[in-house]
């Protein structure tokens, strides 16, 4: 019961995706190698195995481009340099990516998991000394299409009693392996009903939801957390620019629930989705839309014009 639980709320999740039969076949890199993915295969003494010790990216492939993708290393480079891992050069992170996507004949609507761990340990432990060899970088490249439906409906959220840790205990700025937290306000919501889970941070104040973030439109302003609680968001950082650029009054600053339950519309952003539309937190209605209202449609059209660009730059 549980386990068909979790299974149907995948289908209004933002990460829900068009079936897409290519994906039994696809090739996924492992450490300069392509392995089936029948075959792929990874050591159990990996450290992102054993203690969630790793980084990574996920990025979108457009006409062949991978969009925003500088913004995209300066995150990799500068978690790496956080954890103290040897990652190798921006040309060496760049060509596993590109030959990736070229093995598996991909262009369009592509979403690419890269994951780098600090690599084999000799023993189970925590210990940086006990690996063996360098680290393992790991590429999934998978056709995928965010599901239409879930876009256009959008999804509930319910606010998980987990909180966001502050930076001195795991800084949620860094794109690591370290996601139980999370996971487990996903699980609440699940639980509870609602498709994706909003959580808080330490003061009480909305943060960003288990694995996008979440912006709130009122009077015509757009409002979402200060960042320091959240991932560093590619899209919520273009958002946020585009927004400016078009004249929209926006802000970063600690809010509570009480301007989410009365807000005109909220949505959230993430690489895969894009601005998918939040119709209802803790079981009140946000707003009189159905669909994306009026700014989250505004504002999705000039994130898709920014991606454009950002792939037309590239070529």
């Amino acid at each position: 019961m549980v386990r068909d639980h979790y299974r149907g709320s995948m289908a209004t999740s933002t990460h829900a995706a068009v079936h897409d039969p290519r994906n039994d076949e696809i090739e996924i890199y492992i450490n300069g190698e392509f392995q089936h993915r029948r075959e792929a295969r990874i050591s159990v003494f990996d450290s992102g195995f054993l203690v969630g010790d790793g980084i990574w990216e996920g990025l979108r492939l457009h006409g062949g481009r991978f969009a925003f993708v500088d913004r995209h290393l300066d995150r990799l480079f500068a978690g790496a340099r956080a954890v103290d891992l040897a990652i190798g050069t921006r040309a060496f992170i760049m060509d596993a990516l590109e030959r990736t996507v070229e093995r598996n004949d991909m262009t369009d609507d592509v979403h690419v998991r890269l994951m780098i761990t600090r690599g084999d340990k000799k023993t189970p432990s925590q210990h940086p000394s006990n690996v063996v060899g360098g680290p393992n970088m790991v590429i999934i490249a998978e056709h995928k299409r965010a599901d239409p439906a879930v876009a256009d409906r959008g999804i509930t959220l319910f606010t998980a009693t987990v909180r966001r840790p502050p930076p001195d205990t795991l800084d949620q700025r860094l794109n690591c392996h370290s996601k139980l937290h999370e996971v487990i306000a996903l699980i609440q919501a699940v639980h509870a009903g609602a498709d994706e889970a909003l959580m808080l941070d330490p003061t009480g104040a909305v943060a960003t939801c288990n694995a996008t973030n979440f912006f709130v439109v009122r009077s015509g302003r757009l409002l979402t957390s200060t960042g320091q609680y959240n991932l560093a968001g590619i899209t919520r950082a273009v958002v946020l620019e585009e927004a400016a650029g078009a004249g929209i009054p926006t802000a970063e600053r600690p809010f509570s629930l009480t301007a989410v339950y009365d807000a005109d519309e909220a949505f959230v952003t993430g690489t895969f989705g894009g601005l998918t539309p939040v119709r209802a937190v803790d079981g009140r209605v946000i707003g009189e839309h159905d669909g994306p209202g009026p700014m989250t449609a505004r504002l999705r059209e000039l994130y898709r014009r920014a991606v454009a660009a950002d792939v037309e730059r590239q070529g």
